[in-house]
């Protein structure tokens, strides 16, 4: 899908949006279920190893759960995704945005009564754990089909590595320079609200918030008359 050049394109702040909902979960996850991320399986595989190794303070369980359900999500939006390639990309939009709003509310109302300071390993953790990792996988598949270049929403690694790479100090041309910037940022200011909140109001509220940005942003760009064109265009 592509937008004719210097033309607004929705899908940018969407985008923006989700980045810093990205955090906000990864906040939640690490500061709150014990060192497990639900929006970055990199981080996962990486602690899995550490837990395979006996390394203290590192659960294997967890980044399982994590894992499989990210991977649960990513392929129920694949298939989703197919079957809506020549509807409306407004309705594609809403259903991820819904999923992912209602699966993260789900989680904060199994978050009531959690308590952080132990994040004893029992059913409630898992359930949390599990839900957000499908949210974040479901949202992965769709803004995978959405192919928005340099904003992924959740993984920075090439954003990074493009800023330095493409730069004016590398002889390149700073291609999509504010947008790698600003994905950084609100990946950044999301885990930074993520911290204060859960600090200050603990997991179910901090979920509720995560979930409310994602609909409130989607239902934003699905407004916009780009959002009318097929989804697999």
């Amino acid at each position: 899908m592509t937008v004719a050049r210097n033309a607004f394109d929705p899908r940018v702040p969407l985008m923006l949006v989700l980045s810093v909902a990205t955090g906000l979960v990864d906040a939640i996850s690490v500061l709150g279920l014990g060192r497990v991320f639900t929006a970055n399986m990199t981080g996962n595989v990486v602690f899995l190893g550490f837990a395979a190794a006996g390394t203290p303070g590192f659960h294997g369980v967890s980044y399982l759960v994590a894992i499989v359900a990210f991977l649960l999500g990513a392929l129920v939006a694949g298939r989703i995704g197919k079957t809506l390639a020549n509807t409306s990309l407004w309705r594609w939009l809403m259903i991820g945005a819904m999923v992912e709003a209602g699966l993260l509310w789900i989680a904060a109302s199994v978050a009531i009564g959690f308590d952080m300071t132990s994040q004893t390993s029992n059913v409630q953790l898992y359930a949390i754990i599990a839900l957000t990792a499908v949210a974040m996988g479901f949202r992965n598949a769709t803004v995978r089909l959405l192919k928005v270049p340099d904003l992924t929403t959740t993984v920075l690694t090439l954003t990074l590595t493009g800023l330095a790479a493409d730069s004016t100090l590398a002889h390149g041309t700073n291609p999509n320079l504010g947008r790698r910037i600003s994905a950084v940022v609100a990946i950044f200011v999301g885990a930074l609200i993520g911290a204060l909140m859960l600090s200050r109001w603990g997991l179910p509220l901090s979920l509720t918030v995560a979930g409310a940005l994602v609909l409130v942003g989607t239902i934003a760009c699905a407004l916009h008359p780009f959002a009318a064109k097929p989804a697999g265009a």
